[in-house]
């Protein structure tokens, strides 16, 4: 299957672009454009086309170059079922065989635009992605809840909405990695867990970060384009509805399960009261968020780094953010650690996976970003109505990146109502006037993020903590069809009925 795949995107893609206007001249010096990183990476304002001369390569590119990427996702949703074993012991080789088969006729037909494109995403995106999440696991991996605390369906749903509210103020990513193991540990005596993870991705991980562009990149770098900071407390209504239901869909299948299993709370003795140990870690957690937004707020130029030109404050808070995972590590006893139940695989499954992800998702990030000019015009044309906007704004962000998701159907409102208007007066009125459609574009990239496991940064990691620690998780298709299809898109009918 991975041959053929190869070998049909090689052959199809060298057929249609080997007319010479579409190659440019070998060796050709890559040229970039600024880039305002947001969350993990996760956007940009200028994209991925045109920067600094480099022709728009979403316009000629053809709709099948996204092959290997539904080969990378087929490959995580398929392999761990029928190829367990093999999955397990060379997932790292597989996403870098669908990784080189976009590469290699990618590069061998476009050259040296190709080259940017694939450097562009690595230095500019999964770079500052994965040092983030990096970041966050080491210094929550620091942070231990001791104490009885035991997973009754109140406690569970305590805990899942501690983390909702939490996720708009530190970020979906931090407030999921500082929770997700004193949720599992609490837990550790019931024998279904699999559904209290799964609505720990849609609530913490997802839907709670709606509320500040510091909860989800999309918003963020709506922050970074003129939205202002607390314009999305307009869409607390549709948070607040999102998260009612989820919360008592989750109470009661908490209680369902729990009477169903005969649970019973383990006598521990004498219970102790809940303490944290390893507080330092804290104010790691706090830098990590300053620097988060520092990179937004700050403007201090740009620097080219192998053809990419990237801001010197997104470079400035990569290097912040080591240097606290850093001192998390040096402050925090490797015992703390092990009484977590820390381990390195998590990350370092995400890692491998991730950039395999990212390289192959170059040509469907680029065929977006064209618009009416690329392959995806049929769909960008279709876009009229409110809730247009939300359901394929969601659609997409639920498997691509959901920030230049959100920045495409950003511009493409801009472009309906406010054509030829400076964006420093057009955003004023699109967060006005036509408030309605950046409430579904917004709503759409931070809810839907929550449809697969590939739809926002914690959702694989929180997946991968919670297989280490033994909770039997579904598959990727698993996922989608066992729980997001009954669970939240029905939840999104109903926000669409209501506000769209």
């Amino acid at each position: 299957m991975m041959l053929v795949g190869f070998f049909i995107f090689a052959t199809e893609l060298f057929a249609d672009n080997s007319d010479p206007e579409h190659v440019n001249p070998a060796g050709q010096k890559a040229q970039a454009q600024q880039v305002h990183g947001s969350e993990g990476g996760h956007g940009d304002e200028g994209g991925h086309a045109g920067g600094h001369g480099h022709p728009d390569l979403g316009k000629v590119l053809p709709l099948y170059a996204c092959i290997p990427f539904a080969c990378m996702l087929l490959s995580i949703a398929l392999l761990p079922l029928v190829a367990g074993t093999f999955w397990h012991h060379h997932f790292g080789k597989i996403s870098a065989f669908w990784a080189a088969s976009l590469a290699i006729p990618f590069v061998v037909v476009y050259k040296g635009d190709a080259v940017y494109e694939i450097l562009h995403i690595i230095l500019a995106d999964y770079v500052p992605f994965i040092i983030l999440l990096w970041a966050l696991f080491t210094v929550s991996g620091g942070i231990l809840l001791r104490g009885t605390l035991r997973g009754t369906p109140v406690v569970n749903t305590g805990i899942i909405l501690l983390g909702t509210i939490l996720a708009s103020w530190m970020g979906t990513t931090g407030a999921a990695m500082l929770l997700i193991r004193p949720f599992l540990r609490a837990n550790d005596f019931r024998k279904n867990r699999t559904f209290m993870v799964v609505f720990f991705i849609f609530l913490v991980a997802n839907v709670g970060g709606s509320l500040t562009p510091l909860g989800d990149p999309p918003l963020f770098l709506g922050f970074l384009h003129g939205v202002s900071f607390f314009w999305t407390m307009n869409i607390a209504p549709h948070m607040l509805l999102t998260s009612g239901i989820l919360l008592v869909i989750y109470f009661f299948l908490d209680s369902w399960f729990f009477k169903k299993e005969g649970a019973v709370v383990p006598d521990d003795g004498e219970k102790k009261p809940l303490r944290l140990v390893g507080t330092y870690n804290f104010i790691f957690l706090g830098g990590i968020i300053a620097a988060v937004l520092m990179s937004g707020v700050l403007d201090l130029g740009e620097v080219n780094t192998l053809g990419v030109h990237r801001a010197i404050q997104d470079w400035l808070r990569d290097i912040t953010l080591i240097v606290l995972g850093g001192l998390s590590l040096w402050a925090t006893p490797w015992t703390l650690r092990e009484e977590n139940e820390f381990s390195w695989f998590p990350i370092i499954e995400v890692a491998y996976l991730f950039i395999g992800i990212f390289i192959t998702m170059i040509p469907c990030l680029l065929l977006l970003k064209a618009g009416p000019d690329g392959a995806f015009a049929f769909l960008i044309a279709a876009v009229k109505e409110p809730f247009h906007y939300f359901w394929v704004t969601g659609v997409l962000s639920a498997f691509l990146d959901n920030a230049p998701t959100y920045l495409t159907f950003f511009n493409t409102a801009l472009g309906s109502f406010y054509a030829g208007m400076p964006e420093s007066a057009s955003v004023p009125l699109l967060m006005t006037d036509k408030m309605i459609y950046l409430q579904a574009i917004s709503t759409g990239a931070v809810f839907f993020g929550a449809v697969s496991y590939i739809g926002n940064a914690p959702n694989f990691m929180v997946r991968s903590i919670a297989a280490e620690s033994g909770t039997a998780m579904p598959s990727f298709f698993g996922y989608i069809l066992k729980y997001s299809l009954v669970f939240l898109i029905p939840t999104f009918v109903v926000v669409t009925v209501i506000f769209f």
